[in-house]
């Protein structure tokens, strides 16, 4: 039995993503979620039917110890049926016990696929992300909607068990009185004009509701973010202030979302009794006039009674249908997001050797071999062309945006933008096999995320960890004081964001993980803007010896670093404007003179 059972509930273990259709629509979403578990689903049917059919026993059962028993006189023959209603009334709960645990494996499996769907089409957006999608919306997404969706699967146990005890019941009836049987078929169509209108304003206000949830929410993933700096500041009662008068409007929001749910609420445990009241009056004055006798009257009050569980689940399956409705849309509109094509399979192998790598839009031209230093008057136009450089998507919106790792991820989006004219060798990089690519260029930022792990593994990323190597990295980035001074060395624990360690540390940290890829061309966005000079000059040194073969480049406006680049290109208004080494753009380039003159005053 165990065995059975087993195979019964065992789903394969393979995961596949919802197809462009499955993301049709909610309904469709559901579906997918259903199909993935199709074997789990039909236990829970079939249990959840069984279970609820099985409720309309009992009534008999004991309308034959009234009948037999009671009325008739039979002693033996009450013993006897009141043995069989123990012995059905323990089956009935072993089977809802089965179909219980069944519907929640069935929920969870839900929950873990849609999150699993998330999580990866998140990633495949990769650096576009977070111009696209507030962090507050991917939360909401990641808990609230998913458990939506997640819930609404219970219609696909007791949901199709209400139907067919509903059916059955209602032909028991019939063969006992047709004036009940028809009285009993027409409370369905009675519920949903009552409750329908109810589910419509659910989705309506839900959807609402949900909207301004995801940007509470993205404003309290930015209050957190930056606590420190509102400590500082001293605007922190202002910005929780103004969170605790968002907080209350999104409250006014939710009692309008509440109103049609409570009455949804309300009418599956009002309406079923008002329905069993008539039912009831209706078969007491049959048995009155002896149209059916006493026992029967017992049967029609437990058939009725058991009729209050599927109504029940008719309207609360109706209500959780409606918000996952309004979830499951939004799920499916942050799965919908476009992402670069896939091209594993079309695309080509990189060519030999650290570049050169060209930037058609801004006439850049990366040199191989050499540490190249990018400045521009506005730094958002330097990043551009790294970004450009990099695969990593279009212009950035904010400060928050941008790539979100020191990571070897193209762009999710890339269609027509002007880094598909980008070419490494002469070869367009949009030509290029991702992975090849990710394995040979990274683009290292300052918004770069620190996950939570030993200072060994967020060193080593996602390559395979080498203490040799770690340490090398390390000393490259001068970073060997920040683990001797940790209590375990490269063991120890690092929080995720990188909170304990201060925000020099993090930036030596983020540079040690880029190098230790070892990357053919490192693209690093300002990697010494959070130290003193002494350590800024070290490491350039480093980075630059460590990194002689391979190709380098650098946003900076500091003439510590322009002084020690191989290469100085100078943008103006996001074009080349002239290249050169530093001491010489010095001498015979005014913009850039003044350029170095403003950051020196800064400084």
């Amino acid at each position: 039995m165990p065995g059975m059972r087993e195979w019964l509930d065992r789903t394969t273990d393979t995961w596949a993503p919802p197809t462009a259709k499955d993301l049709a629509g909610p309904f469709r979403f559901l579906f997918w979620l259903t199909r993935s578990q199709a074997r789990r689903v039909a236990l829970g049917a079939f249990l959840g039917t069984v279970w609820m059919v099985g409720l309309a026993v009992p009534p008999w059962v004991l309308s034959r110890a009234v009948d037999e028993g009671l009325v008739g006189r039979d002693s033996a023959a009450l013993i006897k049926w009141a043995l069989v209603l123990l012995g059905v009334s323990v089956l009935i709960a072993l089977l809802a016990i089965a179909r219980h645990r069944t519907m929640t494996k069935i929920r969870m499996d839900a929950s873990f696929r849609s999150v699993r769907a998330t999580v990866w089409h998140t990633s495949r957006l990769g650096a576009s992300l977070a111009r696209r999608v507030s962090a507050g919306e991917i939360v909401t997404v990641g808990i609230a909607d998913v458990h939506t969706v997640a819930m609404a699967l219970t219609v696909t146990g007791p949901g199709v068990g209400a139907i067919i005890a509903y059916a059955v019941v209602a032909v028991i009836l019939f063969t006992t009185s047709p004036l009940l049987a028809a009285v009993v078929l027409a409370g369905v169509p009675l519920l949903v004009v009552a409750v329908g209108p109810f589910l419509h304003r659910i989705e309506r206000t839900g959807g609402e509701y949900r909207v301004h949830q995801g940007r509470l929410t993205t404003r309290l993933v930015d209050v957190l973010a930056g606590l420190r700096v509102l400590n500082g500041l001293g605007g922190k009662q202002f910005v929780a202030d103004r969170y605790d008068e968002q907080s209350q409007r999104l409250v006014r929001r939710g009692y309008k979302v509440a109103v049609p749910a409570s009455w949804v609420g309300a009418l599956s445990t009002g309406l079923p009794a008002l329905f069993l009241a008539a039912v009831v009056w209706l078969s007491a004055r049959m048995a009155a006039t002896g149209v059916i006798t006493i026992g029967e009257v017992v049967a029609v009050y437990g058939y009725v009674a058991v009729l209050v569980v599927p109504v029940s689940n008719f309207i609360e399956g109706g209500g959780d249908i409606a918000r996952a409705r309004v979830a499951g849309q939004r799920i499916i509109d942050l799965l919908n997001l476009p992402v670069a094509r896939d091209d594993e399979r079309d695309g080509v192998p990189l060519p030999h050797g650290p570049g050169p790598l060209t930037d058609p839009a801004s006439g850049v031209v990366v040199r191989p071999g050499l540490l190249t230093a990018l400045v521009a008057a506005r730094t958002a136009e330097a990043i551009e062309v790294i970004e450009r450089l990099g695969r990593v998507g279009g212009t950035r919106t904010g400060p928050a945006s941008g790539p979100a790792a020191a990571r070897t991820e193209p762009a999710a989006s890339r269609s027509g933008s002007a880094d598909a004219e980008v070419t490494w060798a002469g070869m367009r990089i949009d030509e290029v096999t991702s992975a090849d690519l990710r394995s040979r260029l990274v683009v290292a930022d300052n918004d770069a995320e620190v996950f939570a792990g030993t200072v060994r593994e967020i060193v080593a990323g996602r390559l395979e960890p080498d203490d040799s190597r770690v340490h090398q990295a390390l000393r490259v980035a001068v970073a060997e004081d920040i683990v001797e001074a940790l209590p375990d060395g490269l063991d120890t624990a690092i929080a995720a964001g990188g909170t304990d360690l201060s925000g020099g540390q993090r930036q030596r940290i983020r540079l040690a993980r880029a190098v230790y890829a070892a990357p053919d061309i490192l693209l690093a966005v300002d990697p010494t803007s959070a130290v003193d000079a002494n350590t800024e000059a070290a490491m350039v040194d480093r980075l630059r010896e460590a990194r002689r073969d391979t190709t380098t480049v650098i946003t900076t406006m500091s003439p510590l670093v322009l002084d020690r680049a191989d290469e100085v290109i100078v943008l103006i208004d996001g074009k080349v404007s002239a290249v050169g080494k530093h001491a010489e753009l010095l001498h015979t380039d005014s913009s850039y003179r003044e350029l170095v003159s403003r950051a020196q005053e800064g400084r």
